[in-house]
This record gives structure tokens, sequence and C-alpha cells, in this order.
């Protein structure tokens, strides 16, 4: 984990574990040569608790000899804006914070203070939460530049080291609360199986470990399999090609499906079942299916990609067609093209009437035209039905996808609704035996 000359940067929250892996770190810093800094983040969840934990980690550092960097991170905005849960906030800026000081500081190593019981409640917490066994590798004692030294160590051990050499310590008050899962497996859970078992913690460490074993073996054929499979990514958005999905083991398409989700920051949150679901999706969907997922996270299956993406639906804008010109949608990748036809003669009945073209009597309509996405209310008289019928409904009976409604183009004539681009026109539009003028309108897709 270290070499002779290393620079380290260690988390110290002040509590047991932490401060414990100081204590050892500089028991050896002559030896190894090492230079140590501590850093404390202040997550702002407890500030009646953080003055007293940053003077005494101050007071510790000065007794020890190492440099103490104090920074502070806003997690419950953080949480917010990114609609995660505040561990899940905490943890992201926690390690991005540790990596940007590690940066600052040039230093080559992050040490971290978990223990074998930290392991042993990571196992147990992403085994009830429906995890593969990518998960229940639980938390690696190297990772990067991220080293653990404790990992195989024991609490209780800990506790006693610190005794034995009369080093003091202070106590997180969350940490004895039972409102989160970690708290309720620690204080709750894992006191019932050490009666069955008084060995657990060492068990499910090494339980861990042997699931880490089997899934470095997997992840040489995992980075070998997703170079075949990105079309495209962002952070919320990631399309996947199918075809290499065809012939792919289900062991392998689920830890690709984690590592593509592992390694976008906004899909996490999709855990073993959801994973199967869309494994579910991709052998027996259909191009248009789609799956939506907790936090706004929707999966689609399209004819050659798949698409994972917690990026909101996309709304049109509204936009004045003229008759004749050609009106660019770019959030629904159309153009509507507008043209007036003198002659009945033009008029092509195919079955495509109402999906990629339309007429209308030009005498009935109000100009300017208006294109813009639904609004609350919407209704219209669809083609060959007679009725008034909302557009909601419209929908629903079509089988439109939720996330697709806000984008469908409403051509729009006054207040009426004349064409519902790509499925149906308004009844009343229609053109007749008394139309003299027919507006003729066409929807082309483009090219991105």
């Amino acid at each position: 984990m270290l070499q002779k000359g290393e620079t380290i940067l260690v988390g110290l929250s002040g509590g047991p574990d932490s401060v414990c892996l100081l204590h050892l770190l500089n028991s050896i810093r002559e030896d190894f040569k090492l230079n140590i800094n501590a850093i404390y983040i202040d997550h702002g969840l407890r500030p009646e608790e953080t003055p007293f934990e940053i003077r005494f980690c101050e007071d510790f550092c000065k007794t020890t000899g190492n440099n103490l960097i104090v920074r502070a991170i806003n997690v419950r905005d953080f949480a917010e804006k990114e609609k995660l849960n505040l561990q899940e906030a905490g943890r992201y800026l926690r390690y991005m914070t540790y990596n940007e000081v590690a940066k600052e500081i040039k230093a080559t190593r992050i040490a971290l203070g978990h223990t074998a019981d930290d392991q042993a409640e990571t196992l147990l917490m992403r085994l009830i939460r429906g995890s593969g066994t990518t998960g229940l590798a639980s938390i690696p004692p190297v990772r990067g530049n991220i080293i653990r030294p404790l990992i195989e160590t024991e609490r209780k051990e800990i506790i006693d080291y610190l005794e034995d050499m009369k080093v003091d310590y202070v106590v997180d008050s969350s940490n004895l609360k039972r409102n989160y899962l970690r708290n309720k497996i620690r204080l709750s859970l894992i006191p019932i199986l050490s009666e069955i078992n008084p060995d657990i913690i060492q068990t499910l460490s090494k339980t861990a470990a042997i699931f880490r074993d089997e899934e470095r073996y997997f992840e040489i054929i995992v980075t070998k399999t997703l170079m075949k499979l990105f079309s495209r990514k962002t952070d919320k958005r990631v399309e996947l090609f199918l075809a290499p999905f065809e012939v792919m083991d289900t062991v392998i398409m689920r830890r690709v499906l984690r590592r593509v989700i592992d390694e976008t920051r906004g899909l996490r949150g999709i855990n073993f079942f959801h994973i199967e679901d869309i494994i579910e999706l991709i052998k027996n969907g259909k191009p248009g299916d789609r799956i939506y997922l907790p936090r706004g996270i929707r999966v689609i299956k399209e004819y050659s990609v798949l698409i994972l993406t917690s990026e909101p639906p996309v709304k049109l804008g509204q936009y004045t067609l003229d008759v004749p010109s050609e009106c660019v949608l770019k959030e629904a990748k159309l153009v509507i093209k507008s043209s007036i036809l003198d002659s009945k003669e033009q008029v092509k009945i195919t079955p495509n009437l109402w999906k990629s073209y339309a007429y209308f009597d030009v005498g009935k309509l109000r100009f300017p035209l208006i294109i813009r996405a639904r609004k609350d209310g919407d209704y219209f008289y669809p083609y060959g039905f007679g009725k008034r019928k909302k557009l909601q409904d419209y929908f629903v009976d079509e089988k439109v996808p939720r996330d697709d409604r806000d984008r469908v183009p409403l051509i729009i004539s006054g207040d009426d609704i004349i064409w519902v681009v790509g499925y149906r026109g308004d009844d009343r539009y229609k053109i007749t035996d008394s139309t003299t003028k027919i507006l003729y309108l066409e929807a082309k897709v483009t090219r991105d």
C-alpha cells in the first residue's frame, strides 16, 4: 500500500478509526520517510458538534506533528440538486474533496480509516438492497490512490489499541441513531448475527474478499466488452449499441450494465433488481419500449441503441409556421414544410397520411399557424372519430410514452389543434368537396 518517501493525505474525523489510522501511520513515519497530512471535512450536517471535532483534530495533529487541512462541503444543497440522499451526496463530495486536496498538496496516497466492521456492514447493506456480486465485493483495500490500511482490522481491536496507547477520540452522535440503514445494521443486526457466529465480522469480511477476487477476473472481460458497446456518453446519458448484447451472456451483461451505471454520475441509485429489468428490456422489448426507474431515470430501447438517461424529457418550444415555408423543430428533430395546393388532384392518400404529412382546408384556417407542445386542457376532434377527445386521453390510447409527449408537435390554428404531428389530424379541418385551396404539411426527420 505504501512506499518510502510518499506524501499521504489522511481522512480525519476525530473518530476512533481515523485517529487510530493517523496514529499508526505516524509510528512508521520516520522509517518510511512519509510526509503525512490530515484533512477534516465539515459536511454541514452537525453544526453543533463540528466546532468541537475540528478543535479536537487540531489539538491531535499538534501532538503528532501533522498538518491539518479543514474543508467544508454543502451536502444538503448538492443532494437536493442531484436528487441524491444525504449519504450518497456526502460520499460523492467527500471523495471529490479528498482528490482535490491531494492534488493541491501533491499527495500520492489518500488513506482512509475503513475497518473490517465497515466491510461487514457494507456487505450486509448491499445484500439487503439487492446487489449482485460486484456490490457484494464491498470496499476494496486499494482503489487507485486510495488506501485503507485498517480494512482487515475489527473496530474492537482499534478501541483496545487506543485505550492501551491512551489516545483520545470523539464519537459522532449520528452513528448512534437508527435512522440510517448502516446504523441499523451496526446497532441491531450485527449484534444478533454475533450471537449465532461470534466471528461474524471476520466471516463477512473474508466473504467480501472472495467476491473481490472473482470480480477482478470478470472486470477484465467487462473492460474488453465495453470497448464494443459505447455509442455516446455524458454525465447523465449513455447510449449503448444493442448488437453486442445479442450474443452476450447474462452474467457478463449484468456486470457491463453495473459498470456503465457506476461510472455515470446521473444514473447512480439503480439496484440489482433494476438491472434485471433492463436485461429483460434488452432481450424481449420492442424498439420504443422503455422502463421508468427511481429518480427520473429512464431506459429506452431503440432500434440500434439502448439509452439510459436521467435527463429531463425534452419539451418543444413554440414556433410560428409561415406558409409556404420550412420550420425546424430542434427539440423534436423534425422539419415541418408547408405549401399551398390549388388542385385536389395533387392530394395523395397513403398509409403515411397524418404520420408524416397532412392536408387541410385553407378556407377553415386562421393564420399564422403556431407550432407548440401540449398544454393542460388541450383537446381536438380526431379525424375519422368525429367526437371531441382530450389530448391526454388520446396519448394514453395511442400509447405515446409519457416522456415523449411534451415534444410531440401540435399545429395550431387560432385556438384549435389541427394536427397532432405523427398521429392524427382534426376532423373539423379536413378537405371536403367544397374545398378550393389545400394546405399541405409534411414532417421530415432531421439529421443530428
